[in-house]
This record gives structure tokens, C-alpha cells and sequence, in this order.
């Protein structure tokens, strides 16, 4: 089945979105604040590409390395352009790829990650911190998104699936999302995600 192509603009983060991405990122001190220097952007400015809401798939990453700093994109780097390019050859194979051929292409889609914040060195963020994240995250997922499948990349991101969200947060997520069933308890493994949460294996 092709999929569902959309170029409709991501709803933006609201006032009281950013804020609250802005409150969280203030308590970390492993932000990579180099690379945003030398960007000329704002290091306290969550990198989301987010997406249209009917978007077929959700693509799920750990975290912004220094090409997503520079261009103020996600998945922009050497992995997202294989995935850009990969996405663009079924969506648009009569068309040269480039990189703005990438994000036209990747417009139709909902791109998130467990922490949007470059962390320094590279060095994958704390369970701590992912943890920190989470509810924020999945409100997002669940206030801005209806679609049906998320794509991780990388270990992390898909055992991000496993971490059991608040209470309160986890019933409204389970009222409006229809991944919700995709969040296992604490006591389930990350493999009982695999009917909606997939792990992109590593591209050629």
C-alpha cells in the first residue's frame, strides 16, 4: 500500500510548548554549547521537525548531532540523508535527490526524538534525562500526531517505548493517542512495541 503523502505544515510549537522545552533544557550541563555557538543558534531552541498530524509514520530518533545544529533541522546528518534519500526514491524517483529534496520529501512525515538537544560529544543522553523528557514528548506525540506507525532509530530510541510514563500523563495518553498501546508497563520488555513501534536497522 503507497502511503500517505502529505505536504501540510507541522502545527509550531506554542508559546507554552517552547517554554516548557526551555525550562528542561536550562537543568542540563551536557548541552554541546560549542556547536550551537558557532551555528549562531539558540541552545535552549528544541530541534523538532514534528509533522502533519495524518503524517503514515513518525520517525523516531535518540538525539540532534552537529549537522542538525548547522542546519536547524532533525535527521539531517549522514544517517537521515540515507533515510532521506531512501524515502524520496519511492516517493519521488523521477526527481534528483539533494538535501532540499530531502526535507520537501520528509514533510510528510512526523519526526521527533527522545531528547532535542545536541549533547555533548555526541554521547548518548542519561536514562535520567531521557526520563526527564518523556512526558513532554509523548504529549507531543499525542497532542500533534494520529498517526499509526513510529520508526526508532537506534537502540535507544526504541527502548525509550519502555520507560513508564506518570500516571496521570499515561491515562490521557491512552485516551488520545492511538499508539497507546505501544507503551508497555515497567515490567514488559521493549520487544512487546514491536506491533506499532518498529527499530530501523542499520542502512547500507
Amino acid at each position: 500500500m503507497p502511503f500517505r503523502f502529505s505536504f501540510r505544515l507541522a502545527m509550531p510549537l506554542d508559546a507554552e510548548q517552547l517554554a516548557a522545552f526551555r525550562r528542561l533544557a536550562a537543568g542540563l550541563d551536557r548541552i554541546d554549547g560549542e556547536a550551537y555557538a558557532a551555528a549562531g543558534r539558540d541552545p535552549l531552541l528544541p530541534i523538532l521537525g514534528l509533522g502533519p498530524a495524518d503524517a503514515p509514520l513518525c520517525f523516531f530518533g535518540r538525539d540532534p548531532g552537529a549537522d542538525e545544529v548547522r542546519h536547524g533541522q532533525p535527521f539531517v546528518g549522514s544517517s537521515g540523508q540515507l533515510l532521506r534519500a531512501e524515502l524520496h526514491r519511492h516517493l519521488a524517483p523521477d526527481v534528483p535527490y539533494s538535501f532540499d529534496e530531502g526535507l520537501r520529501v520528509g514533510a510528510g512525515f512526523f519526526w521527533i526524538s527522545t531528547v532535542p538537544y545536541k549533547p555533548l560529544h555526541n554521547k548518548a543522553w542519561s536514562p535520567a534525562v531521557r526520563r526527564r523528557f518523556q512526558p513532554l514528548i509523548q504529549h507531543m506525540l499525542s497532542a500533534q500526531w494520529r498517526g499509526g506507525d513510529v520508526i526508532t532509530l537506534g537502540n535507544e530510541a526504541f527502548e525509550w517505548f519502555s520507560i513508564p510514563a506518570p500516571a496521570p500523563l499515561a491515562a490521557s495518553f491512552a485516551r488520545q493517542c492511538p499508539l497507546a498501546a505501544a507503551f508497555p508497563p515497567a515490567a514488559q520488555s521493549p520487544a512487546g512495541c514491536a506491533a506499532a513501534v518498529r527499530l530501523m536497522e542499520a542502512l547500507p
